[in-house]
């Protein structure tokens, strides 16, 4: 099982954050989005052109599973991946951290020009929209919710420890803490 599942929209820091968290407990990084591609023997963006979306998110949800099942150490879950209800279940139980990153900064980081195959046209346009979506079902979903805006990987993998710590750095969203 693994100690932390990381969610969250692209450009949230998933992968950054993930690896430098998985280094700091002394733990294996996982990407699903990676494995992903390597079941399909090519990126993600190939898959979505030759293949579809249908199955690249089939394709994904495969890859949840298995790395749910067999991964220890710090998982990072491709941004679509919570849209699939069966994933969502399987996520019960586990340590889940919403890496929740504003639009602003969302596009600085994942770029206008974006190879990512839902922000092709109009790229702001479809990462506001796929941002709203989504938000309901990260925020169900998490255990801990990390704001990543103007923080750097390290901060954020700190505030995900005194999180899971409970330590006196202890960061809580201030809408989660509300609720």
């Amino acid at each position: 099982m693994p100690v932390v599942v990381l969610i969250g929209p692209p450009g949230s820091g998933k992968s950054t954050v993930g690896e430098l968290l998985a280094e700091r407990l002394g733990v294996g990084f996982r990407d699903t989005d990676l494995d992903a591609e390597q079941v399909a023997g090519k990126p993600i963006s190939d898959i979505f052109v030759e293949d579809g979306e249908e199955a690249f998110r089939a394709l994904e949800a495969a890859a949840v599973r298995t790395a749910l099942a067999e991964h220890a150490g710090v998982l990072a879950l491709g941004g679509g991946s919570i849209l699939d209800a069966a994933t969502r279940e399987l996520l019960a139980g586990h340590t889940v951290v919403y890496l929740k990153v504003g639009l602003d900064h969302a596009i600085k980081r994942v770029g206008l020009a974006s190879a990512r195959p839902l922000l092709v046209l109009n790229p702001r346009s479809q990462m506001r929209k796929l941002m709203e979506e989504r938000r309901p079902l990260y925020e169900g979903l998490a255990v801990l919710t990390v704001v990543t805006d103007d923080l750097e990987a390290p901060e954020v993998v700190d505030q995900i420890q005194a999180d899971l710590t409970g330590g006196p750095e202890a960061h809580t969203d201030p809408k989660r803490a509300a609720e």
